[in-house]
């Protein structure tokens, strides 16, 4: 017989967003179901952000110990190092399942009750649990069922073709890694998988990797991949995969076909959101685009269902689903909220890092701002030099007229620690002054945060 649960609150989708949302409510005393198909923490806890970090950490580890082996100019002479992969993706693991068994611990201290199955929508007040024999009745029902990685369907998943998913968990290392996407996603694991020892090459369709971003931006980027051995199909289309001969078939900007023979293919061309597989169409939301629409509150088009995360579209980012939970769990507590950040910073764990926070000098234009555009050279920064790392630099992006503050970006060893810094200084409306005029500690990566703001006013210390 069906068992009915009723409860104020419906969450479906225990990621950054919903589990959020989850423990804010239970925090606020509202009554709330959390329902979860597969591990608390979604993509960004179990096969998204911080797994590919720790890999990440892995592959430079492994790059600097064989860095030394070879005679370092730091003195620091070590044997050439091995790596056992099984360990590295066990420690991985380790680090997730601390994460999603600390979530589950901090819904249940919030008395959330996790229902662990999937959810069927059937209309806008009630959803079943599939194979569960539960219907949950609910007033208020909150969509944060994620994203999913973006198949090519001239390169289905499956043996030699892997998404990120795969690429995150390596059983072995490929001898030959063909990445197809040069954004974020497809730069970081191909940046790991090359220092762990793996042949390394990129197609993108596009003219430059990175094509969100400003070519200034990418530049150190770019010359770092290089350096690392890592080729570049630039302007390149995939055209197919030959399993006979091991290799992807992909065509050059003059149309003509190139083979490139490889152990294995990382498909990662982005993301799309998560609207399949749960009877979403029952609600007959307003849509935008492949995303669901949602107002300044997190409101669809239907009163008391809510989206939140990468179901709402673009940024598709952790933080930013993070926050919007929060703001929904108060919404239905009766709190008067509104989801309006200055800006909401962008991190690629790229080597090295890069990050963008607010408006970039083009946006700024193409806002009709009058803007001073300035950068402070990390090859001037005294931390950076005892990092061993000189590429890079900070670029303030402020107004001419009043010297508010409107984007940050920066690119360089440890960069993604600043995005904080710059997204502070966004959301309490800093001018450049505020920020020339605050000391910042010595010797450390910020103060070329402060040199930036000194030389937009001209008078640069160590420049």
């Amino acid at each position: 017989m069906q068992q009915t649960l009723n409860t104020t609150l419906l969450i479906i989708g225990g990621g950054p967003g919903g589990y959020v949302a989850a423990i804010r409510a239970g925090q606020l005393g509202i009554s709330t179901i959390l329902v979860e198909g597969q591990a608390l923490g979604g993509t960004c806890l179990n096969i998204g952000c911080i797994p590919s970090k720790a890999l990440i950490h892995v592959a430079e580890q492994f790059q600097q110990t064989r860095h030394h082996s070879q005679g370092s100019a730091l003195g620091i002479n070590v044997s050439a190092p091995t790596l056992d992969i099984g360990k590295s993706v066990e420690w991985k693991d380790g680090i997730v399942d601390r994460l999603t068994t600390g979530v589950a611990a901090l819904l249940k201290k919030h008395k959330v009750q996790v229902i662990h199955g999937w959810a069927r929508v059937v209309d806008g007040k009630t959803v079943n649990i599939e194979g569960a024999d539960t219907r949950i009745q609910c007033e208020h029902l909150l969509l944060a069922t994620g994203s999913k990685s973006v198949n090519l369907p001239m390169l289905p998943l499956g043996g030699p073709i892997i998404s990120s998913t795969e690429a995150l968990a390596p059983k072995a290392l490929p001898k030959r890694l063909i990445v197809v996407g040069g954004g974020y996603i497809g730069l970081e694991l191909g940046i790991a998988y090359r220092k762990l020892g793996a042949e390394v090459s990129v197609v993108e369709a596009q003219e430059r990797i990175l094509p969100a971003y400003d070519s200034e931006l990418t530049q150190p980027v770019l010359e770092s991949v290089k350096q690392l051995g890592i080729k570049l199909y630039l302007k390149h289309s995939v055209e197919g995969f030959d399993s006979g001969t091991h290799s992807l078939q992909v065509r050059d900007p003059n149309g003509d076909s190139l083979n490139l023979e490889t152990d294995q293919v990382l498909v990662a061309v982005g993301r799309k959101p998560n609207t399949q597989g749960w009877n979403l169409e029952a609600l007959n939301l307003e849509m935008n685009g492949s995303a669901l629409r949602i107002d300044q509150r997190c409101q669809t088009s239907m009163r008391n269902v809510w989206a939140i995360g990468d179901l709402a579209g673009e940024p598709m980012l952790a933080h930013r689903a993070m926050a919007q939970g929060e703001m929904v769990a108060e919404l239905i507590a009766g709190q008067h909220r509104e989801f309006n950040p200055t800006a909401i910073a962008a991190v690629c764990f790229t080597d090295p890092e890069l990050v963008v926070v607010g408006k970039t000098p083009d946006e700024a234009k193409a806002a009709g701002l009058d803007c001073i555009v300035s950068s402070f050279p990390f090859a001037a920064n005294g931390r950076a030099m005892t990092l061993e790392s000189k590429s890079g630099f900070v670029r303030v992006v402020a107004r001419r007229d009043n010297h508010l503050i409107v984007g940050w970006q920066a690119v360089g060893v440890g960069v993604s620690e600043l995005s904080t810094a710059f997204g502070q200084s966004l959301e309490m409306g800093a001018r450049l002054e505020d920020i020339a005029g605050t000391i910042h500690a010595h010797p450390t990566l910020g103060e070329a945060v402060q040199e930036a703001a000194l030389r937009a006013l001209g008078h640069a210390l160590h420049l």
